[in-house]
């Protein structure tokens, strides 16, 4: 490498390096204010190229994301890069990343944990803590894996909050449908929110539903992509999971909402999405509806929450829910098993039914 000062006075690393398939390669940053940032600079890059865990955890994040690249959704990449400029490179951005130790590990969780917003006075939630630990961790374990770091510092220290936050919420079927008749004004909301509560699935997977998606005459919808905003702009994405992937039968009366708000949309094309809003605007309608319907509110996702607990309170079982939803596993759908009402009385009664019927039938046989 070699560092040059340009003519307008500010300095340039020019360097070249070899290429994954051994080709030689030049190229250059521009626009250093001192050649001590130039050459600071350099040497970084030269630890990068180098794959050194001498580099800082700024440089060795970059090359983590270069890496993951390809093999995860674009949608997950950016929420990875935003949690960690908002919570990890503030703290551990400049440290050597050979010279990360468990206790710097416990100090920044310290540092989280002891975080309150300036506004409510709120601490993270226990899940948001555990999810932001594990963003860490993984980063270490890819160094470990790949790059020759002795051990992951955080693995050591152990994670921080908990898996799942306290009961989730939910609407019963009366609360949806008094949120749904204060909502009929705006039909495409109207049609919204009865896809989500009815048929469960998440809110990516409605606002990239399209007319090619639905079969009426089967009376089935057909989920196989999501609709995200990333880094500014919407995308397509494939599903959440690979189960996510699925064929959903609509009931009835909802087959029949959706031919009637196919008809009402003038011109619109096999692949254009339906719904062709954001995911605020839904958040706005259910503000809405809530408010003017006087049921509690709940988040968007909540009503995917909410349809797994009317079927489970239905009598359906955990492996039909799951496939309906698509759940990657068992486990996930009987985490939503007690959310719906408790049905204590119901068995308490059907109890002394069958106490009853054993003592008739006792008393018969003597």
């Amino acid at each position: 490498m070699s560092v040059y000062k340009d003519k307008n006075n500010k300095w340039r690393v020019v360097y070249r390096y070899t290429d994954w398939m051994g080709s030689t390669k030049q190229t250059q940053k521009r626009g250093f204010e001192t050649k001590r940032e130039a050459v600071a600079w350099e040497k970084e890059q030269m630890l990068k190229l180098n794959c050194s865990l001498d580099m800082s955890f700024e440089k060795f994040s970059e090359l983590y994301f270069e890496d993951l690249g390809k093999r995860i959704r674009e949608s997950t990449l950016a929420t990875k890069r935003s949690t960690f400029n908002k919570h990890l490179l503030p703290y551990f951005g400049q440290k050597c990343m050979r010279d990360i130790l468990p206790r710097d590990i416990i100090a920044w969780q310290n540092n989280m944990l002891e975080y309150r917003d300036e506004s409510t006075g709120a601490p993270f939630s226990p899940v948001y803590l555990k999810t932001v630990h594990n963003q860490l961790s993984a980063l270490f374990n890819h160094a470990v894996k790949y790059y020759g770091l002795p051990k992951n510092p955080a693995a050591v220290v152990g994670n921080m909050g908990k898996a799942k936050n306290g009961e989730k919420q939910v609407w019963t079927k009366e609360e949806y449908q008094k949120f749904a008749e204060a909502i009929m004004d705006k039909p495409l909301s109207f049609y919204a929110f009865e896809i989500l509560y009815w048929c469960g699935i998440r809110e990516g997977e409605l606002l990239a539903l399209t007319p090619a998606d639905i079969d009426l005459e089967a009376g089935t919808l057909n989920v196989n992509k999501s609709y995200q905003y990333v880094n500014g702009r919407g995308v397509i994405t494939p599903p959440k999971t690979e189960k996510s992937n699925r064929t959903i039968s609509m009931p009835d009366f909802l087959v029949e909402e959706l031919r009637d708000l196919l008809r009402s949309i003038y011109g619109i094309e096999p692949h254009e999405r339906i719904f062709d809003f954001s995911k605020s605007y839904l958040h706005h309608e259910m503000d809405r509806g809530s408010k003017a319907a006087g049921v509690k509110r709940i988040r968007i996702h909540d009503l995917r929450h909410s349809h797994v607990s009317l079927l489970f309170s239905m009598g359906f079982n955990a492996v039909e829910i799951g496939n309906r939803v698509g759940h990657e596993s068992i486990e996930i759908t009987y985490g939503y098993a007690h959310m719906f009402p408790s049905r204590q009385a119901e068995m308490a009664s059907r109890l002394s039914t069958e106490r009853k019927e054993l003592e008739e039938n006792v008393a018969k046989e003597s």
